[in-house]
Formats: C-alpha cells, structure tokens, sequence
C-alpha cells in the first residue's frame, strides 16, 4: 500500500472516528498530533482539514447525486469515503479523478458492506461526469 493510500486511510478512520464521537475531525485530528498519534503522512491532514472546510459543498453534491438516498442513511464509511473522493476530486490538483475515484472503491471494498462499491463508485462516477461535462 502506498504512503498517499495509508495517509487515506488514516484520514477516512479519523473522519469516522469523529463522527461517531460526536466531535470535530479537526479536534481529533490535532488531539492525536498533541498525544503523539498523529498521523506520519501529512497528506492525512490535508485531507481531513480539506473535507471539514469544504464539507457543506461536499455533502450538497453527494445528496445531489446519491438518488433517494440522504447522508443520514449512508453508511457512516461511505459516507465519509465519498467525502474524501469528492474532495480529491474537486480540490486536489495533483491528483487526478481516477485515482480519487479507485482510492476511494479500494477502501469501501476494504472497510465498507458488499453493497458499497457500486454506490460509492455509482455517486463518484456520477459527480466525474458532470465535471467533465
């Protein structure tokens, strides 16, 4: 697995750590920094600081696209996962939308029910398209 793929999924655990918290990813984040857990790679913070401050636009896109389904229903890991797709496709320039859109299948077909890669990639597919539109 390589380091940006670790630093993923690094990111995707303390998105969903936090959610189920009930905290901030950003206060999980820095509290894992100050405890000395922080995360090794600093794309992982990058991503989880990227997801927060674009999260409103993030989240309107995927209830947008994910047809009769609201964030609320999602799955707590797809929901995050396709919260990271969205943002490296939107915001991450040295990455391209393929590899935004594979990263994000690897760790649903890891982490997430048999039902969550054709979803994860049917949303991220959808949002794809009508960018290159």
């Amino acid at each position: 697995m390589g380091a940006r793929s670790k630093a993923r999924k690094r990111a995707l655990d303390l998105l969903y750590a936090s959610e189920m918290r009930g905290e901030s990813p950003t206060e999980a984040l820095d509290r894992a920094i100050a405890d000395g857990e922080g995360p090794t790679n600093d794309y992982t913070a990058t991503l989880v600081r990227g997801v927060v401050a674009h999260q409103s636009e993030i989240d309107e896109l995927l209830s947008t696209y994910s047809e009769a389904w609201t964030l609320e229903r999602m799955p707590a890991v797809d929901r995050n996962v396709l919260r990271l797709g969205v943002w490296e496709m939107l915001y991450a320039e040295d990455v391209p939308d393929t590899v935004a859109v594979s990263e994000a299948m690897a760790l649903v077909r890891e982490l997430s029910t048999d039902e969550s890669p054709p979803f994860v990639n049917g949303i991220l597919g959808a949002i794809q398209r009508s960018r290159s539109a």
